[in-house]
This record gives C-alpha cells, sequence and structure tokens, in this order.
C-alpha cells in the first residue's frame, strides 16, 4: 500500500475508535476488555500501531532514496564539471601548442584538424545561436550525411470534407508527399590571433576562439540562411548551387519599384503568411530598409514602424519584431528584381548542421607577422520546408 492508502486506513481506524469511546459515553459506562466493543477497541488500537509502523517505515525509505538521487545528481553534475574543465585545460594547452596529438587523450583528429571536445563545442553553437536569432529558430537537424525530410504539399490538391448523400459516391483527394534533401556543404571560419596573446598565460585563449569562431560561423550561416549560394548555371564554367536557405520562398509580393516600397505591399507580404502561423512571425530586413520604413505612415499619418522596448531587437512593424541584418541588400535600383524583406515564422526553414566542428590550427602560414591561425569547419545546409510559413518582397526587376 502506498504511504496516502495507509493514511485513509489510519483515518478510518480512528474513526471507529472514537465512534466506540463515544457510544460507551453515551452509554454511562466504561469500556470493558471482556466485552465486544473493548476487545475491538483493543483490536483496534493494535492495528492503528502498526499502520503507524508502516507509515514512518516508508517514508524514511523515500527520504533516503530522495537523499540517494540528490547525492548522485550532484557527483553526475560535479563529473560534469570536471570533465568540461579538463577539455577546456587541453584545448587550451592545444592551442598554445604544449600538447601533441598523442597525448590529447580527451581530443579526436579529423582529416581537417582536431575536433573540438563537446564541452566546447556546445559553447561555440551556444553563442552562435545568441548571434543568429535566424537560426535559433529555424527546425534545426543536427545529424551528419544526407537528411530527407517528409514533406506534405497541398499546393495543388487536398483533402476536402464535404457533405455526403447515402448511396452515392463522394470524390477522393489529397495531396502529394514530396521530400526535401539537405546534404552538407563545409563552410570555414578562419581566426588570427596574436602570438603575444597566446604567450600571455593571463588570457583566455579558449574564450577568445570560442567568441571568435562563434561570430564567424554566425555570420556565414546567417547570409547563407538570408541569400544562401544560388549558383550560376551561364558563367563558364557554370558554378553550382549550394545552401538555398531562404532562397526557396515562395510566397512572393513583386514591389512597383526598385527604390521604393509602400505600406500597402509590406501588408500584402504579411497577409501571405496564414494566420495560424502567425504567432512566431517576425520581419527580416536591412538596416537601410528599416530606416526608410521608418518614413511611412498610415491614412492618420502615424508611423507605421515603432520602437518597442517589449520586443526582440527594439521596433515592430504591424505589430510583428524586426531583425535587421547585412546579409539582405538595400532598396535601390541596383538591387533590382532581388528580395529586400522575408517575413514569417523561421520554422518553415529546414537546417541541418553537423554537431563535429573541426579546429585546425596554423602557426607558420603567418609566423612572419608574429600571428596564429585558427580555422574552423562547419558542415551545413538549408531549404525552406514550408512554404506556407514564410513569405517576401521582391524589388522591380530593371527594365
Amino acid at each position: 500500500m502506498t504511504v496516502k492508502e495507509l493514511e485513509q486506513k489510519r483515518e478510518a481506524i480512528v474513526s471507529e475508535m472514537n465512534e466506540i469511546v463515544d457510544l460507551a459515553d453515551n452509554e454511562e459506562r466504561e469500556l470493558a476488555p471482556e466485552k465486544e466493543d473493548g476487545k475491538r477497541f483493543d483490536e483496534l488500537k493494535a492495528e492503528l500501531k502498526n499502520v503507524n509502523n508502516t507509515i514512518e517505515a516508508k517514508r524514511a525509505l523515500e527520504a533516503a532514496q530522495i537523499a540517494e538521487a540528490d547525492e548522485v545528481e550532484v557527483e553526475t553534475e560535479e563529473r560534469a564539471e570536471s570533465v568540461e574543465e579538463m577539455e577546456r585545460r587541453e584545448f587550451d594547452a592545444y592551442l598554445r601548442n604544449r600538447v601533441e596529438q598523442r597525448t590529447a587523450t580527451n581530443m579526436t583528429f579529423g582529416s581537417n584538424g582536431a575536433v573540438v571536445p563537446t564541452s566546447i563545442a556546445n559553447k561555440i553553437i551556444e553563442t552562435v545561436y545568441d548571434i543568429c536569432p535566424i537560426y535559433a529558430d529555424a527546425e534545426r537537424y543536427n545529424v551528419k550525411g544526407t537528411l530527407n525530410i517528409p514533406y506534405y504539399d497541398e499546393g495543388t490538391t487536398q483533402i476536402v470534407c464535404s457533405y455526403a448523400d447515402e448511396f452515392t459516391d463522394g470524390e477522393s483527394s489529397s495531396g502529394a508527399f514530396t521530400s526535401i534533401s539537405l546534404t552538407g556543404f563545409l563552410g570555414r571560419a578562419i581566426t588570427d590571433i596574436s602570438k603575444s596573446l597566446i604567450n600571455n598565460s593571463q588570457f583566455d585563449i579558449v574564450s577568445f576562439v570560442v567568441r571568435k569562431m562563434a561570430e564567424a560561423i554566425a555570420k556565414f550561416i546567417e547570409k547563407e540562411l538570408v541569400v544562401g549560394t544560388p549558383g550560376d548555371s551561364t558563367a563558364n564554367p557554370p558554378v553550382p548551387a549550394k545552401i538555398i536557405g531562404l532562397g526557396g520562398v515562395t510566397q512572393a509580393v513583386n514591389a512597383a519599384s526598385n527604390t521604393a516600397i509602400t505600406a500597402d505591399e509590406l501588408i500584402q507580404v504579411q497577409e501571405l503568411v496564414p494566420d495560424r502561423y502567425q504567432g512566431g512571425a517576425y520581419w527580416i530586413m536591412s538596416k537601410d530598409t528599416r530606416t526608410k520604413i521608418r518614413t511611412l505612415k498610415d491614412g492618420q499619418n502615424n508611423y507605421l514602424l515603432n520602437k518597442d522596448a517589449n520586443s526582440r531587437w527594439g521596433y515592430t512593424l504591424f505589430g510583428k519584431d524586426v531583425y535587421t541584418t547585412e546579409s539582405l541588400p538595400d532598396i535601390k535600383a541596383a538591387n533590382a528584381g532581388k528580395p529586400v524583406i522575408y517575413y514569417g515564422d523561421m520554422t518553415g526553414l529546414a537546417v541541418k548542421v553537423s554537431d563535429d566542428i573541426e579546429i585546425d590550427v596554423f602557426r607558420e602560414v603567418k609566423g612572419r607577422q608574429h600571428v596564429v591561425e585558427v580555422c574552423g569547419f562547419v558542415e551545413l545546409d538549408a531549404k525552406v520546408q514550408d512554404a506556407q510559413k514564410l513569405s517576401k518582397l521582391v524589388l522591380k526587376s530593371a527594365g
């Protein structure tokens, strides 16, 4: 029995004992052990003692189990901290050229260099999340190799529910199952570190590398997620396409100009995304584009874009946050025919990234400059996986 069940049983026993005593009081007599109610009272008293002992024992056991679990949790946390600190020290020694590969017990080495220990790689990725919200908000898949994502497409046909009459046939309808294939394209981030800093034992070289690597990787990831690398089949030789990113967005509003945009066009971009996906939607544009939108007003002479201390990035447009990036082109004639604004829920974008980040340290390439190169490699791919969640504004084409 559980403690709760035992407590309920104890309450029933005490209740019956009270009834026996009350009955004797009402009859103005004492409980006699030789009488039936006296015997019953003694039986209940003995049973109550056993129940209390059992409850006490069970509670003591539960307390011991909780204490043991707490000890295991603390021990696990201490062990994790110990491993993280050990990996950090070893990576620090590797960067300072104080450890050889054969003695680096917590590091493995790939074709491009040392595979960053898990704790260090996690810190780099966590920092990338903070720097690049598009990557943080996208649907991420941390796997190696090719990833095929099933996608149910109702763009042309869809399942329909309608009224039915008995003894009549209905027409079936359904969407089409397609798939999105995510492979992997190798990205490289290079950071130069002064040897004077490396030789300074008081300088936190690991945190410096984590921050600089995260900044470089985040900049590369954001650019590829936003504009991608579509390739050029007309070049000689042809340039193959790589990461597509938001370049695969199909819901589009074509601006009437390539040097300006209107409030109506922005409304149309927002309305392309169904209401059920509006909750997590936000705007993506360049800072110059945001500046131009700040001058737009509605029919009551109110500015459309407003400062908002409660928003993620300080501004809202039609009630949605506005994120600025250097990756998107500005609104000007030179960028005619290009997307300048994206809007929507970024979970409509699928991103596949390998868990392993490889680091290589080159000490001689820029040796004359008293500089060490730290080179990081990341494998990435990104495509739109739900077209309904995303939309874009495209400048008018030239001509």
